[in-house]
């Protein structure tokens, strides 16, 4: 058992939420409990995870996309107000990690997705909010099928590829989530490959006039390691229970 105060000033620390400029507050979002004994995470906040979370008794939700955005309407209706319905109704912690989770050294989406694809000489890439969250790295020489089929065995998703690159692939970049606005910082950057998780009506003609492989792997897929490896981490530190929650999602 540990308490609220403690993870959450831990975590808030340890991801730099304050030096992480982002699209909305995060940290924690919805105050419960003080007394966490289990820790539920995902990658969304949704009401399907908050019921399945309150009925595996969670104290504490840990989540990569929260419930609030600068863009969000500041009234509580419909949508919102069931979802936070089910968070007050159990007393239930939430707290978001979006952009500093992206972009942490040990536990971040994009590091993970390097390291996993095999990337090596890694450095940060792609600016977003004046903070760099992803990063770029080089392969031995990998044909594109290559590079397809480690994306695949990694997210557990085939990619989207618009294949206008080099027949040899030697540098990529990677940034998990919706950053189909990126390519023009991965042509920029000369790299041979750029995967992110989502695609736009524009990509194709930009990668095709970039010269580079693009590859979409899911929102969703690209973003589920993150989270999950911050609730492990959480769990053995704090000694309290985690769990991660899958909860699917094509786009």
């Amino acid at each position: 058992m540990a308490s609220r105060k403690a993870i959450i000033r831990y975590l808030d620390e340890a991801l730099d939420v304050k030096g992480t400029p982002d699209y909305g507050p995060q940290g924690l979002q919805v105050e419960g409990k003080e007394e966490v004994r289990r820790v539920a995470t995902a990658v969304s906040s949704s009401r399907q995870l908050f019921e399945q979370a309150a009925d595996w008794g969670a104290d504490l939700i840990m989540v990569h996309h929260g419930l609030f955005w600068d863009r969000t309407p500041r009234t509580v209706l419909s949508v919102m107000r069931r979802r936070l319905g089910v968070l007050l109704a159990h007393d239930i912690n939430l707290a978001a990690y979006h952009l500093c989770l992206d972009r942490h050294p040990e536990f971040g989406n994009n590091i993970l997705a390097a390291r996993g694809l095999g990337l090596e000489n890694l450095e940060p890439f792609g600016e977003h909010n004046g903070v760099l969250i992803g990063y770029q790295g080089t392969l031995p020489d990998l044909s594109l099928a290559d590079l397809a089929a480690r994306v695949q065995a990694f997210f557990g998703r085939e990619p989207l590829v618009f294949p206008y690159g080099a027949d040899v692939i030697r540098t990529v970049g990677i940034i998990t989530g919706g950053a189909q606005g990126d390519l023009s910082q991965a042509i920029d950057a000369g790299l041979d490959a750029f995967i992110t998780g989502e695609v736009g009506e524009f990509v194709m003609h930009t990668a095709r006039e970039g010269c580079i492989h693009y590859l979409a792997a899911g929102h969703y897929a690209t973003e589920t390691t993150g989270i999950r490896a911050l609730g492990e981490h959480v769990a053995a530190r704090f000694s309290v229970e985690a769990r991660f929650f899958d909860l699917p999602n094509p786009a």
